[in-house]
């Protein structure tokens, strides 16, 4: 980030739609990266990032109901995150619903009078029910070509098939790929839990001063974190400390490097030093934060522990 974020929001303020995004990410039973959205077409994505319509009422929105634009300010999304999926998101009201509701990519305006502008149909989707509820429309065409070029994002033409039946709640989720992440591999997603195991109570006296793994906990709010972030309020890191004795035994988890190493200090300790007690496997957490006003969701590569050796 290159500055700090501002207060966080009162959580009662937080979207929905946000809050469940997170809770699917913690409630994960593998480790990964990336998002993991079953449906949705996110691919490298690991950052979520929500905007709502930061443009001057339209005003053709005054007079109709059926045909308005919606603008997004996504200028502000760094530039080394790749937008790898855009989702508009509609709420209906209740009442006789449209039967189809269609989203534009606005790509020149037009000139009231003499120029019609012009645009490009992105999505459309239909509407069977009278209940209300909420639509996804695909934008990924609009935002990648805002993120390509900024100045020439003009916003979004909705325009409802219908009679009676409106729409409110106009949110936008780009889904992003900031490159910081490696792709494991499926026997790595399968072998590690989404959050570091709880350590256990009881260990061997003689194993205290070994390389091992220890509770560290960290709280946002301890070390000045908790203004900006939304969710957790805290997480299990854990740390890695101890001895790395010769020779070394096998549960250390030892490269053949640290072995050779470790025996050249058992003979000549003034050679070179011990191996150090380090982390061999890490997991990621997903965090809920604000930045610049847009609540952010990103799921951030090797923050805990879960398990520690000699290297």
């Amino acid at each position: 980030m290159e500055k700090r974020p501002r207060a966080v929001p009162s959580l009662s303020i937080v979207p929905e739609d946000m809050i469940q995004l997170y809770k699917k990410q913690t409630g994960l039973d593998i480790d990964t990266p990336f998002l993991h959205l079953p449906g949705r077409m996110t691919r490298s994505a690991n950052t979520v990032r929500r905007f709502t319509h930061s443009g001057k009422e339209d005003e053709n929105r005054k007079k109709r109901h059926d045909r308005f634009r919606l603008y997004f300010n996504v200028s502000e999304v760094p530039r080394d995150e790749k937008v790898t999926a855009a989702e508009l998101k509609l709420t209906i009201l209740g009442g006789e619903h449209a039967q189809r509701v269609l989203v534009h990519d606005i790509i020149r305006p037009g000139i009231k009078g003499k120029k019609p502008p012009l645009l490009r149909l992105l999505d459309s989707t239909k509407i069977t029910t009278k209940d209300s509820g909420t639509i996804q429309l695909d934008v990924l065409p609009a935002a990648e070509r805002w993120a390509l070029h900024p100045k020439e994002n003009y916003g979004l033409l909705i325009e409802i098939l219908t009679k009676k039946g409106d729409l409110s709640y106009h949110s936008l989720l780009l889904y992003l790929d900031d490159g910081k992440n490696k792709q494991p591999t499926l026997e790595q997603m399968l072998s590690r839990k989404k959050r570091a195991q709880p350590l256990k109570k009881h260990r061997r006296k003689d194993g205290d001063k070994i390389c091992r793994r220890h509770n560290l906990y960290v709280d946002f709010k301890d070390v000045g974190w908790n203004d900006w972030i939304v969710a957790p309020p805290g997480y299990d890191a854990y740390y890695c400390y101890g001895d790395c004795p010769f020779p070394l035994a096998d549960h250390l988890n030892s490269t053949n490097h640290a072995v050779v190493q470790t025996l050249v200090h058992s003979v000549n300790p003034g050679a070179v030093p011990k191996a150090c007690c380090v982390p061999t496997q890490l997991s990621s957490i997903s965090m809920l934060y604000v930045d610049d006003e847009n609540i952010v969701l990103k799921n951030y590569q090797d923050m805990a522990v879960v398990g520690c050796g000699c290297r």
